[in-house]
């Protein structure tokens, strides 16, 4: 008899919070609740990345030749150079992987300092709303910690030195890109480009899927979000 009166209270319980709209979270609430989720989505997304292979062998985010290298790839590969492609291939993607920890402390700064307007703009915008606010608060510090790791990771690569020698006169004319004018601006992008992704895809997760998540105050406030 006691067991059958638990799962009626669970039923009503259930019944009760799902009923909870966003009108009537507490800006505690709802501040606690993204706070929660977007830790834990950071947490994963650099988990992730942040391990080897986490760039290299992930298709949505693994780090290709700038395109003007790209171009040359194929007769690389025919004149006895496929090698020395593939080895910067391999180095950028590790240089990813090496850089990508140091964006746990300024994504989680970046939560912490959130407002209250910023939470409740996120909760009620788009399935990249919270990523969005993390490019705008967290792209520049990101990528001054990241592009001295990308460097000390690139710089006895034959091909790398040959590409900016290249790139750097390139990019006078309008010839190479200007976000491709060395190869550490060009991979050190990439690698910000590979968090915000992954980060897109945890926020589109949780916002998809509430009620799966760990945290009772991220389903409480992504489940009325919902409605």
């Amino acid at each position: 008899m006691r067991w059958i009166i638990g799962m009626i209270s669970a039923v009503v319980i259930t019944t009760q919070a799902s009923a909870v709209g966003l009108e009537d979270l507490s800006n505690k609430d709802a501040v606690g609740g993204l706070k929660a989720a977007l830790t834990q989505a950071a947490d994963t997304a650099v988990g992730e990345l942040g391990m080897e292979n986490g760039f290299f062998s992930n298709p949505k985010v693994k780090i290709p030749l700038p395109s003007t290298l790209k171009k040359a790839e194929k007769a690389m590969h025919m004149f006895g150079m496929g090698d020395q492609a593939d080895e910067l291939v391999l180095r950028m993607n590790r240089a990813a992987e090496a850089a990508v920890p140091e964006a746990r402390a300024l994504l989680t700064d970046a939560v912490k300092n959130m407002s209250v307007q910023d939470a409740k703009d996120i909760l009620t915008g788009g399935d990249d709303a919270a990523t969005q606010y993390f490019k705008k608060t967290t792209s520049g510090p990101m990528a001054e910690k990241f592009l001295p790791i990308v460097k000390k990771a690139t710089e006895d690569v034959q091909l790398a030195q040959q590409y900016n020698q290249f790139a750097e006169a390139g990019a006078k004319f309008g010839v190479v890109k200007k976000d491709q004018a060395s190869l550490e601006q060009y991979v050190t992008q990439k690698t910000l480009d590979g968090v915000y992704t992954m980060m897109a895809e945890e926020e589109k997760a949780i916002r998809k899927d509430p009620m799966g998540q760990a945290s009772s105050l991220i389903k409480k406030v992504f489940g009325a979000v919902g409605k």
